[in-house]
């Protein structure tokens, strides 16, 4: 690793124990960002990286949503390649979209026979269940298939985009699982992609490496790109027409985080544009165990985009949180020492697997009447001395309540504690913090909610 990686990689995971924004997904690796925007709220669609891997170990589909940018709600697998009878493995970076109240998930797969493709999954909801309408892949003509973006353009018109080396694209029919003439190419060229840097290379003369993203501001079209040579960097070109000719512009971001890939996603959400991307900046992060995060993405007079540096960060939510609402215990800013899981009892929920683990949440808002009571579904497969506080503000702040938690004896077997507080008021962070000497899976948490009496 270079020195300049590892101070920058170092200064992100510092920048986390102290903003806990970015990365903002701690409870599992992820990757390969795919954002949408839709009915209010940003539903970011990842692939998932097995922990402990050493190569792309990738298995399912996971999905996160917000409202504020800052507190993320796991709502766990969404798709597997298993879901797909024609699949082998490789549950790569993912695109999904939405048209006419139906959701089009596009995802690279292997086949049994070990070759390359891009599957579709069509659902009624941005939550699923996903389904295979096709029952082979949408698009399988080289090992270069992966990585897909799909784009609807003001007139109706759907693209889907993808490929390594070069940047393949073709039009969609309007149902969204047939394309439409034949898969053409954006040229390959210096002018199009940027002269790469060291010696020539003729596999990979330009920078475009791999996961194409296209966004539209102003009636000009951005397509933005993992770039090489590796570690990647993310660069974009434009165009005024959908399918080219581009022109090179330069730098997104550059080479940082301590993983060799990176991956875009762009979208518009409530009058601001956003980048998400992925890095290593997690405990155990690597370019095999790499996370989410995400930047605010800004543009001068011109239209171009200035070169933006991996920070902390959204800092500031975008709304507060209703607190006397159930909220879901993976309803999460910034976490230390949980792990998401999910069955079929209660869906997604979090553990804490150390003593002093903790999640954030931001901004919520208790306003002028106060809340009184406190409530909480949790469980344990310990007898004695598991225990859960719940501060305000600092993860040593004031003190909400803390109460023994009850032996469940196991995931799918909850307990709901009820408790009166003194009166909270006004806007501020919750912390929950987990305590218990046991090595391992100290307490199970599902939700929490505040009421007034």
């Amino acid at each position: 690793m270079k020195k300049s990686t590892f101070y920058i990689l170092f200064n992100l995971m510092a920048i986390g124990m102290v903003c806990a924004q970015n990365p903002i997904i701690q409870t599992n690796y992820t990757a390969d960002p795919a954002p949408m925007a839709y009915n209010g709220k940003v539903y970011l669609y990842t692939s998932h990286d097995e922990d402990d891997s050493t190569w792309f170990t990738m298995d399912d589909w996971r999905l996160y949503t917000t409202e504020d940018m800052v507190n993320w709600t796991d709502h766990g697998t969404v798709l597997s390649y298993k879901d797909f009878d024609w699949a082998q493995r490789n549950a790569w970076a993912p695109v999904t979209t939405e048209r006419d109240g139906k959701f089009y998930m596009y995802v690279p797969i292997t086949d049994r026979n070990g070759k390359n493709g891009i599957g579709v999954a069509v659902a009624d909801s941005p939550y699923g269940p996903f389904v295979d309408p096709l029952g082979k892949p949408l698009i399988q003509e080289r090992q270069a298939d992966i990585d897909p973006a799909v784009f609807i353009d003001d007139d109706g018109q759907a693209y889907l985009f993808w490929g390594n080396p070069v940047c393949y694209y073709v039009k969609l029919k309007e149902d969204m699982i047939t394309v439409e003439g034949e898969i053409q190419q954006i040229p390959n060229t210096i002018e199009a992609f940027g002269k790469r840097e060291g010696e020539p290379n003729e596999r990979r003369p330009t920078t475009y490496e791999e996961g194409p993203w296209v966004y539209k501001r102003d009636g000009l079209y951005y397509l933005i790109f993992a770039a090489g040579p590796l570690p990647e960097h993310l660069g974009y070109s434009t165009s005024k027409n959908i399918t080219g000719p581009y022109t090179y512009q330069g730098k997104v971001m550059p080479r940082q985080g301590g993983a060799f890939t990176n991956h875009p996603g762009v979208i518009d959400y409530k009058g601001k544009t956003f980048l998400f991307y992925h890095n290593a900046a997690l405990p155990g992060g690597s370019g095999f165990t790499r996370s989410v995060a995400v930047e605010e993405l800004k543009f001068d007079k011109n239209g171009n985009i200035p070169e933006l540096q991996m920070t902390e960060g959204i800092t500031k939510s975008l709304q507060v949180l209703n607190p006397f609402l159930k909220n879901e215990a993976e309803t999460i800013a910034w976490s230390e020492g949980l792990k998401a899981h999910e069955n079929e009892t209660v869906g997604v929920f979090v553990t804490a697997l150390k003593n002093d683990a903790y999640s954030k949440v931001r901004d919520v808002d208790f306003r002028k009447e106060g809340a009184t009571r406190f409530t909480a579904r949790v469980g344990t497969t310990h007898n004695s001395d598991v225990s859960m506080e719940v501060h305000l503000d600092r993860k040593d702040g004031p003190l909400v309540t803390s109460f023994k938690v009850p032996m469940t004896g196991g995931d799918d077997r909850w307990a709901l504690v009820s408790q009166e507080i003194e009166k909270v008021t006004g806007v501020h962070d919750l912390y929950f913090v987990f305590k218990g000497k046991a090595a391992t899976k100290i307490l199970f948490f599902d939700y929490w909610m505040f009421s007034e009496n």
